[in-house]
């Protein structure tokens, strides 16, 4: 399978759209996954347009809707997922990114758990309907935090059309991240790509490589879940926020991918 490469917008919050679509051009890449938070607000349509034509209009797709929905969370302490789901339909997304819970799964009661799960099969059909696909954050202080509780999760909420992002999660072993990959490679959607080391120190993509090519590896063997057309590698998390080593990061990613540098693809 062809991975695509793109950005995650939230590396760089301080950043309009323009330029980080400018960026993102100029690197080769191929796509944005929006966040929520900052660039395209939950509930706004108006900007969710101008973003997705802007977006288009640079020749970029947009990869995803990056939502800071919380499953589980009452809708009157945050954006109800109708308002995420109009927002993504006006930025064109084909998929959008919630969080499974508040809390890690070691914390997580059994209710809380089906509450989740019946949430998040709610939201699934909602997305289904429109012709979205949901999926998760795979990320500590959620039901996403370790790999059984994934798989758990994945499982009670498959036929509802939840998939799952991965990413390597910080302090794990590579063992342990490469499993959790594998594991999960029937429900996996897309990738967040980034270096960081133990200590939570980030690198360059570049100091990855080995690790990396691996990973992705992985992620182009397995299965697309559900009606979800493509699979993307979306960079993530940039030492010191830097234009300048995101440049660098995305040279390192489409090499990884075997996609031909900026400089000398066909016009």
């Amino acid at each position: 399978m062809h991975l695509l490469p793109g950005l995650v917008s939230i590396s760089f919050r301080s950043r309009t759209p323009a330029e980080l679509i400018a960026a993102c051009r100029r690197a080769g890449l191929q796509g944005i996954e929006w966040g929520g938070d900052v660039h395209v607000p939950h509930g706004n349509l108006e900007v969710a347009r101008e973003v997705a034509a802007r977006t288009r209009e640079a020749g970029l797709q947009v990869a995803a809707y990056g939502s800071y929905y919380r499953v589980g969370r009452d809708e009157s302490r945050q954006a109800s997922f109708a308002q995420v789901l109009d927002t993504a339909i006006a930025l064109q997304a084909p998929l959008i990114r919630v969080w499974a819970g508040e809390q890690g799964s070691a914390r997580t009661t059994p209710a809380t758990r089906e509450r989740i799960i019946a949430e998040s099969r709610r939201i699934g059909g909602m997305a289904r309907a429109a012709g979205l696909c949901v999926a998760f954050e795979f990320h500590r202080g959620t039901l996403t935090d370790a790999t059984e509780s994934a798989l758990d999760l994945m499982q009670a909420t498959a036929d509802a059309g939840l998939c799952c992002h991965w990413q390597p999660s910080v302090g794990w072993t590579h063992a342990a991240q490469l499993d959790a990959l594998r594991r999960l490679r029937s429900s996996l959607a897309y990738l967040h790509v980034y270096q960081w080391e133990s200590d939570g120190r980030r690198e360059p993509l570049a100091a990855g490589t080995g690790v990396w090519s691996g990973f992705l590896a992985e992620a182009a063997a397995a299965p697309l879940p559900g009606d979800l057309p493509q699979r993307w590698a979306l960079l993530e998390f940039v030492k010191a926020d830097s234009l300048e080593q995101f440049r660098q990061d995305a040279e390192t990613l489409l090499q990884l991918l075997g996609h031909a540098p900026p400089s000398v693809r066909p016009s």
